[in-house]
């Protein structure tokens, strides 16, 4: 209880102390209005709210098997996890943040700190939280990117109905529909490597004490011992680097919705990428309006317009979208130019600034996956141009990522007896052993490194729950399929259930904070 005081006090006064600074580096002097400055306070708390429950489940499933097997006490294990949780939120992209976020609808992104991006932020989040918190009181290993996906696409969706529009526009299905294969995929690879690595470990180390059950009264040998914490290390560091940012994304939403002048525009940009970012600009104008197929250029506002319904279900590709398309980045690059860089430029100019390069950069991207190519160099100019427009618009300060990954140790200091005796006893028939421990957990950290690297959200609970039966089946100790039916039936229900709660909360949330307003 004292660490975990230690830590609490360390994260929210870390949190605070950032938070401040940057308003007062970056906010250019205007101070937060109460009422904007309470509903921030809310809408972090219940940010930071979801990773401690997702230690619950995800960073828990890193400890399982160095606590079961008595590698390391539980208090050292969950600190030592943590630990390199924190590390691995440290070193990651962002790329992981931002690709969930932009599952959500173009108008609520932009409109974030308006009523409808209050909403959408407190019913995504209060979603994943309940449907987390309940699959772990029934000990059942959840996964908190399901939850948190499902949450995103019930909002997306209610949105959409209740603008009056088609649903099915609410949301970025290619983007979704990438993410759900991950998270489909994720198990199925946990299942079949952990099996494989098994059984490679019973042909190269003939130890027959590496294949029996743990002993429940005994620490491993100590070449055993070394193995399970080297692979939870493994573990806890790539899930940080990979569950550690969803909730970073979320938590940028807010940041930029609330206090836009400090957190719309990445300030941090160094004024010698000034140049490249207009003459990036420049390359991209042109290139757009070789395809605008004589267009007449619009006028800035109602390019954005345009813009904006291309993006909502609208053809990206004709000729008025590329006349539009070249007009903001004209605008772009003249803004950069006007005030010499980016973090130059002055509180009243950034929200239309970022809109600009928001929806230019989600325009390339929406391009891309419409098998749309240009033509020689432009295709070159593009892809730099897009990096330049994300470097601009995404990116996560250093105390937001401290105070995720203190976050997720803390939960994993409260909620590990749960899964841990799950994961442990409940999956096979027979309890965990030195050598599936350690063949699950490889594949786990090789599988969820992998997918950070390639910018994709996968499922830690998954990996390691469907690693582990994959390796009682191998090991012939067979499985208890009562404990993986109600485990199967969680993950089946996650999508559905966290849609229609976040859903609803959306719609409450909506007239709640737009009476308010």
């Amino acid at each position: 209880m004292a660490a975990f005081a230690l830590f609490l006090v360390a994260g929210v006064g870390f949190a605070v102390y950032g938070l401040l600074s940057d308003l007062k580096t970056y906010g250019g002097g205007e101070p937060l209005a109460i009422g904007a400055f309470v509903l921030l306070g809310i809408a972090l708390l219940i940010a930071l709210g979801f990773e401690f429950v997702n230690g619950f489940h995800d960073t828990a499933n890193a400890v399982a098997t160095v606590i079961y097997t008595k590698s390391l006490p539980p208090m050292v294990a969950v600190v030592w996890s943590g630990f390199f949780n924190f590390l691995g939120v440290m070193v990651s992209t962002g790329a992981v943040a931002y690709t969930i976020v932009t599952m959500l609808p173009v108008d609520l992104i932009l409109g974030v700190g308006s009523a409808g991006g209050y909403a959408m932020i407190f019913s995504l989040l209060l979603a994943a939280v309940i449907w987390n918190l309940g699959t772990w009181w029934f000990g059942l290993p959840n996964s908190s990117s399901h939850s948190l996906i499902g949450s995103v696409l019930g909002v997306g969706l209610a949105n959409q109905l209740l603008s009056g529009r088609n649903a099915s526009a609410g949301v970025d299905w290619g983007q979704a529909g990438k993410i759900i294969q991950a998270l489909l995929f994720s198990p199925v690879c946990g299942f079949a490597l952990a099996a494989l690595m098994l059984l490679m470990f019973k042909l190269l180390v003939r130890s027959k004490k590496l294949y029996e059950p743990a002993d429940p009264d005994h620490s491993p040998p100590l070449w055993i011992r070394s193995l399970l914490i080297l692979t939870c290390t493994g573990v806890s560091f790539f899930h940080g680097g990979n569950d550690g940012q969803k909730g970073m994304g979320i938590i940028m939403l807010i940041l930029i919705g609330v206090a836009p002048t400090a957190y719309a525009l990445n300030r941090t940009m160094p004024d010698s990428q000034a140049p490249a970012f207009i003459s990036s600009s420049a390359k991209a104008q042109t290139a757009f309006l070789s395809y605008a197929k004589g267009a007449a250029a619009p006028d800035p506002t109602t390019a954005r317009a345009q813009v904006k319904t291309a993006l909502n279900g609208g053809d990206v590709t004709n000729g008025q979208s590329m006349a539009a398309l070249a007009v903001l980045s004209g605008e772009i690059g003249n803004e950069v130019k006007t005030y010499g860089a980016v973090r130059k430029v002055p509180a009243a100019r950034t929200q239309n600034l970022r809109a600009d390069m928001f929806m230019v950069s989600d325009a390339v991207t929406a391009l891309g996956k419409k098998g749309f190519k240009f033509a020689g160099d432009q295709a070159k100019d593009m892809k730099s141009y897009g990096g330049l427009l994300n470097k601009g618009t995404r990116f996560i300060p250093f105390w937001v990522k401290a105070s995720v990954a203190i976050a997720l140790g803390l939960g994993t200091m409260i909620g590990w007896k749960r899964i841990v005796v799950t994961v442990g006893e409940k999956i096979g028939k027979d309890h965990l052993s030195y050598g599936q421990g350690a063949a699950a957990e490889i594949v786990a950290a090789i599988t969820i490194g992998g997918a950070e690297y390639l910018g994709l959200p996968v499922s830690t609970t998954h990996i390691l729950s469907s690693g582990v039966a994959g390796t009682m089946v191998a090991n012939g100790s067979g499985l208890q399929w009562s404990t993986l039916r109600n485990i199967g039936l969680a993950w089946v229900l996650t999508l559905p259930a966290a849609i229609t709660i976040s859903g609803v909360l959306y719609a409450i949330l909506r007239m709640v904070f737009g009476a308010a307003g």
